[in-house]
């Protein structure tokens, strides 16, 4: 299957001519029940190869992190903990270092997907782990022991480097999950300062916690649709970015506010059932709206849940989970068979100025330069 960067790139290569890529997308529109447009193309494997690659960069990935930990204990630079060596810094920084160098090929050179952001999500992780690590084995494990404050200001310094590193990784390479992981670190300074802010109090506000990370998930979302926004024909890399973020916001929209509700605490009642159900149907409106499925995957669990416990309320024990299961599946069938349809129903009564920020309804099929 070719995506619309595929027919992008076979374009501007010579390859293809435009007229020809814009009679096979037509061809391709027609031959599906349902039009392209609404199908949120995402590129994550092109062969097996891509596979392959994977499993190798993460198996030498962990070896290199092994072997830099074994050099930070024979040079002592590690967290002393209890007399016991723990993690150093050397290991994480060997990822990263690693990834970086297998990035410059696979992504740079090969523009392999899944390899991509496999590297990515490993550099990020590893560049936080050694600015964290660093600063743990200057200022000693002790520092950290019932140090709320401290604690999160580690944690908010880590995630600034990781940030820089982000944006240094996407003027170099360009993987559109790199925005996302970029927006993550933000996200995470801003909570581990109002940690930090907190001290230890933080462990009886965890309600005001979950309020910020919603405010945050919020931030996000509205940065995931202005990149939207830029590209409402869905035919350029900002589309792909903007899939990462929302994927990215959706869980720190959708966990908060259902815990702050109180409809996750294992004791559902039918009342509380109803409103997981009112509530699921709701950011199914507001997905249909922006186009997007990730609202309603994040929040697909605690729907089985409510819903399972609706059904062991009125007796049905044994077939609880099969009857949610059953139900839950042929509504996300049905919603997708006949998205289209029904993202027309719902976008066509929307303000026209909110009309104008959303994805088109009926996208032209003309050629873009990718971002």
């Amino acid at each position: 299957m070719y995506s619309n960067q595929d027919l992008d790139e076979a374009v501007a290569a010579g390859a293809l001519d435009a007229t020809a890529a814009a009679s096979l997308r037509d061809f391709l529109d027609g031959d599906r029940a349902a039009p392209a447009i609404d199908e949120e193309q995402f590129r994550l494997v092109t062969s097996f190869n891509d596979i392959f690659v994977s499993i190798a960069s993460l198996i030498l990935l962990f070896a290199v992190g092994w072997i830099g930990q074994t050099i930070a204990q024979a040079l002592r630079l590690t967290i002393v903990g209890d007399g016991q060596p723990g993690p150093g810094f050397i290991g994480p920084l060997a990822v990263a270092a690693t990834a970086w160098g297998l990035a410059t090929f696979f992504t740079a050179k090969r523009r392999m997907a899944l390899p991509s952001i496999i590297l990515l999500l490993a550099f990020i992780g590893a560049v936080f782990a050694t600015a964290c690590l660093t600063i743990g084995v200057i200022v000693g494990a002790a520092f950290f022991d019932n140090n709320v404050v401290g604690t999160s200001i580690v944690a908010a310094t880590g995630a600034l480097v990781s940030a820089v590193a982000a944006y240094v990784h996407w003027r170099r390479f360009h993987v559109p999950i790199t925005v996302a992981a970029g927006a993550a670190a933000v996200a995470g300074i801003v909570i581990a300062l109002i940690a930090a802010a907190l001290g230890d109090r933080v462990e009886g506000m965890k309600n005001i916690m979950l309020g910020f990370v919603l405010l945050t998930g919020f931030a996000v979302f509205l940065f995931a649709m202005r990149w939207d926004a830029s590209d409402q024909a869905r035919t350029t890399r900002r589309a792909d970015v903007a899939f990462w973020l929302h994927l990215l916001a959706a869980p720190m929209i959708v966990h908060p506010v259902f815990t702050l509700l109180g409809l996750n605490d294992g004791n559902a009642t039918v009342g509380e059932g109803l409103v997981v159900v009112l509530l699921y149907v709701g950011l199914a409106v507001a997905a249909l709206a922006i186009d997007r499925r990730a609202l309603l995957v994040s929040a697909l669990a605690y729907v089985l849940y409510a819903l399972t416990a609706l059904f062991r309320q009125i007796g049905a024990v044994e077939l609880s989970v099969a009857l949610t299961a059953l139900i839950i599946g042929s509504a996300l069938l049905l919603l997708s068979a006949y998205w289209h349809q029904a993202r027309r129903l719902i976008v066509v009564r929307l303000p026209h100025a909110l009309q104008g920020k959303l994805p088109l309804l009926d996208r032209p099929l003309t050629l873009q330069p990718a971002a």
